[in-house]
This record gives C-alpha cells, structure tokens and sequence, in this order.
C-alpha cells in the first residue's frame, strides 16, 4: 500500500485547525467583538448553522484520510450537541400547559389578511399577536376573530386578540431616536385569564439590514434597550412577551430583553423567510411563567411563519 493510501496523523492539519475554530466559534461566541458592522450579532445570528462545517469538513478529512482533523470535527460535534442538541428533542405535549399563544408578523403587503386570519384563529389561542398590521387590513382581521376573540387591542401597526378579559392597556414606546413621528410598533395589556393576571406585550422591533458595511442593527439593539426597560418596569410577576424581534435569541443585541424574561429551552421552530426558514426571529418569551412547547405553523400570506407556544402559568 502507498503512502498515500494510509491514514494519518501528520496530514489534514489545516482541517482540523478550521475544526478546532468552529467550535470555539461555537462556544466563545459572546467574545467576538460586535464591531461597527456588528459582526458579533451576525454570526449568532446564525450560530447554529455553524453545524454545517462538520459535514462539509468531513469530505476533505475523509478524502486526507486524517485522522487528526477526524478528532479535531469531534469538538464542533460536541458543542453544537451541547448548545442545540436540546432543541432537536420533542418538546412537552402540545396540551401540557394553561394557555396557548400565537405570534406571527403578518406583512404589510400580505395579499389574503381573511386567509391569515383564519390560519390564526383555528389554532385555538387564547392570545393572538400580530405585527406589520396595517390600517386597511384591520377590518379583515377583525371579522375573522372578532366572534371568537372578544377582547382586542391595537397600537399603530400591532395587535392582540384574546378570550381573556384584557384592560389597562398603553402604548410601550420602543421607538428609537433617529426614527420618525408615527413609528408607533409597543403595546402592554394585562389578560385577565382563569390562572390570574398576566401582564402581554406585543412588540416589533427594528429589522436590520446586511450589506457591504456588515449588520445594521443599531435600530433594533435601541428599540431592545426600551423594550427591555419597559419589562423591568413592569409591576405584574407574569409577563408573556410575543414579538417580531428580528433576530434569535442567541444575538446579544437582544440582550436588554432576553436577560430579564425566560427564553423556551425546547424546539427550533424556525420562522423566517417562510420559503425556507432559517431562523426563529419570531419570539413568545415569559416571565414567572414556562413555554413547554413551541412550534411554527404553516404558511400564510405572509413572508413570516407563524409561531406558537404552550405555557404553564
């Protein structure tokens, strides 16, 4: 057998040194600096995808025949398992909890709100969020859910429907500074539900934008920072937050509100683009409260899937 037949120690070197950074990519994330292009929110963004380099690493190490970069691909194994392999496992049962939430930004240019809002209502929910809901798609939706979701409240372009008793309701200002008059996208009302009194927001934040300059999220990391003051305000031990807040849970950007509430330890339930999701931008967190279940629904009219969860008050 030639030499180059064997398998090796010595060969492969420069895969398994790409190995070894994805997964200190994987587990050292927090430590790449969110530069002017906030590179730091960008790859968490997407940090699970990082997974991908095993297999595509694998090929090249099979064809070296090395076993170093063989050993090395352990390491991105094993952190991608210990930071997602949770996430693959089934989540609780679909009834295992007090109440179930529905958020779902439904475009400003969806083409069948009726269609949409029927999508919505035959989930059952006892709350339905919406975002990007535009004045001229107000009275669709209404007519759809008003029979069965009695209780409503809208601020600028977000809305709740709900079968529970919902008062002191208010605007939550999570307008950044540069943006102007009229960018009205923060509501707050308190649901009146058999378990007692749970304090519902319903928030979009800024999207971001990638270019040649790297993410824009200056926006969105402002409106986090108001978001996030609004919740440690907040005077009720409940609290369900159901949001378009364009970007994952893993982005620091978000940290402002991730700190103070419960993120879901159960179900990727990828959101966005609804063609081919790749993220779960859509987000339903709580506080003094649990998602046991959570989960994306079909396809509606808009470019967001829609995102439900089980919650045990």
């Amino acid at each position: 057998m030639s030499g180059a037949s064997r398998w090796g120690w010595a060969r492969g070197r420069v895969l398994a040194s790409v190995a070894v950074l994805v997964a200190l990519l994987l587990v050292f994330h927090a430590v790449v600096p969110d530069t002017p292009a906030h590179l730091g929110s960008l790859l968490e963004t997407f940090l699970p995808w990082l997974g991908l380099a095993v297999p595509v690493l694998l090929v090249p190490a099979l064809v070296r025949r090395s076993y170093a970069a063989l050993a090395a691909l352990l390491l991105p194994v094993v952190a991608w398992a210990a930071l997602f392999g949770g996430l693959l496992l089934p989540g609780g049962a679909p009834g295992d909890g007090d109440l179930t939430a529905v958020q779902h930004n439904v475009s400003d240019v969806n083409p069948d709100p009726s269609g949409t809002a029927r999508a919505l209502r035959d989930t059952g929910a006892g709350l339905v969020a919406v975002e990007e809901l535009m004045p001229a798609a107000l009275p669709a939706f209404q007519a759809v859910l008003g029979a069965d979701y009695p209780y409503r409240a809208t601020q600028g372009t977000v809305g709740l429907w709900s079968k529970y008793p919902l008062s002191d309701v208010r605007k939550v200002d999570i307008k950044p500074e540069a943006i102007g008059y009229g960018w009205d996208r923060g509501m707050r009302a308190t649901a009146r539900t058999p378990r007692g009194e749970v304090a519902v927001y319903v928030a979009h934040l800024p999207s971001v934008r990638l270019g040649l300059g790297g993410l824009r999220a200056q926006w969105r990391n402002e409106s986090a920072v108001l978001l996030g003051e609004a919740l440690a305000a907040e005077p009720l031990d409940r609290v369900v937050l159901l949001g378009d807040l364009n970007s994952t849970l893993d982005d620091r950007g978000l940290g402002p509100v991730t700190s103070r509430l419960t993120r879901p330890d159960t179900d990727l339930a990828f959101s966005w683009p609804a063609g081919l999701p790749l993220a779960r931008i859509d987000q339903i967190l709580t506080r003094s409260a649990k998602v046991t279940h959570l989960w994306s629904l079909p396809a509606t009219g808009s470019d967001h899937l829609p995102v439900a969860a089980r919650i045990k008050l």
